[in-house]
């Protein structure tokens, strides 16, 4: 049963009594988090990597050390395959363009499943476009289910980049990255991995993964906005070209070119966020002290008490599996005759944070012919209180709809 109240860690959910259950856009910050950035910037703030006075050295440690606290929480080799990014889309796109773009070439094929979020799809449409590849679109069951026949068909001796979610945004399903992985390895395919969903739910290994690439937010794991990470396999990044080129990515420039500097900061252009770096690390630091065992079997219990409690309200339908399990804190659904924006307002109105739309997952919503969906998406520090609210609400929506029931 959930006894600790986490709620209390968190500044906002504190001053300000609405129940936050949109947690997959974006997940609310614990005070050692906040404090982390300020104290960077009260104690530390310098251009870091730059300067060797006192100020800018603190700085640049504080900016290596969090890099150092990524490589151990997704178990990578090195802090060379740690590259700093400002979020889940810049790291995919940095792929995109680096590796892609300057390696695929026409009758190659991108491998993408449906269920994919935009950032981990259109990237991959703008690699093909460039280099005259196809993206082939892996379909799924119902429940967000890659069959082995759809993942033995799609991935293929043409195949040269699998691009695929952990976790589905929308149904919450945990996608098999070992399996794909291997499948995509047998023919000469790398794997780029969005752990956008996966990374503040559940332990990343990248190792035992095997995935080339592997990218996710700071924000979403209660991080800082503005900081994110792309994994890499060190000889692969060691073969790309920088995504982008200006102060800091350099070893030396002359009038004619430059050369690069070495991994991870070829890939850094620019100051880079160090005040959310450590905030970041801060992140990592809460989760590790609460471990991931209290946080799914937290968020497990939510989530079977909310689907149990709208299996009873007429007219309701979740979308994805029927295990609570394969959720990972997501339920999305849809209410007979009401749109999920409608569904949106209403909640607000009884003081509920929720998400309604296509969720940035289009294509999944056309395939499944759902459109858009109202979606909860809990975290840890939620509680049973509140997802009792929640479905309260949800079970009064059409009465106040004028629906009668």
């Amino acid at each position: 049963m959930i006894e600790k109240n986490y709620k209390e860690d968190f500044p906002l959910l504190q001053t300000n009594k609405t129940i936050y259950i949109d947690n997959a856009a974006t997940a609310q910050k614990p005070a050692v988090v906040i404090e982390a950035e300020k104290r960077f910037y009260e104690e530390s703030n310098a251009n870091p990597l730059r300067g060797f006075y006192p100020l800018s050295l603190a700085a640049t440690e504080a900016y290596e050390d969090a890099r150092k606290v990524v490589r151990d929480f997704i178990h990578a080799d090195s802090e060379k395959e740690i590259i700093f990014t400002r979020n889940t889309t810049e790291s995919l796109n940095l792929v995109a363009y680096s590796y892609a773009c300057s390696y695929l070439k026409a009758g190659d094929e991108i491998a993408v499943s449906i269920m994919e979020h935009h950032s981990n799809i259109l990237p991959w449409q703008m690699a093909a476009r460039m280099t005259g590849a196809t993206v082939r679109y892996l379909n799924c069951e119902k429940d967000g289910t890659l069959t082995d026949e759809t993942l033995a068909a799609g991935i293929n001796e043409k195949t040269k980049l699998v691009a695929i979610g952990q976790v589905s945004n929308v149904l919450g399903c945990v996608n098999p990255i070992k399996k794909i992985a291997k499948l995509a390895h047998a023919v000469g395919a790398v794997i780029v991995v969005d752990a956008a969903q996966s990374a503040p739910h559940m332990p990343i290994d990248v190792k035992d993964l095997d995935a080339d690439f592997l990218a996710f937010s700071g924000h979403k794991l209660m991080g800082p906005m503005g900081i994110g990470v792309l994994y890499g396999k060190e000889a692969l990044l060691e073969e790309m070209p920088p995504f982008m080129t200006g102060g800091e990515m350099i070893q030396s420039v002359t009038t004619e070119g430059a050369v690069w500097a070495e991994l991870p900061h070829k890939f850094e252009a620019g100051t880079v966020n160090a005040a959310g770096a450590a905030g970041l690390a801060a992140a990592i630091s809460y989760i590790n002290k609460i471990g991931f065992e209290t946080i799914e079997q937290r968020e497990l219990e939510l989530t079977r008490h909310a689907m149990e409690g709208l299996a009873k309200i007429p007219h309701v339908h979740v979308i994805g599996s029927e295990d609570p399990a394969n959720h990972t804190g997501i339920v999305a659904f849809t209410i007979d005759n009401v749109h999920p924006h409608d569904v949106s307002e209403i909640m607000a109105a009884d003081g509920i944070d929720v998400r309604a739309g296509h969720h940035c997952a289009q294509p999944l919503l056309t395939y499944l012919k759902v459109y858009n969906t109202t979606r909860a998406s809990f975290m840890f520090y939620n509680t049973i209180e509140e997802v009792d609210a929640f479905v309260e609400s949800v079970a009064n929506v059409r009465r106040r709809m004028g629906y009668g029931e």
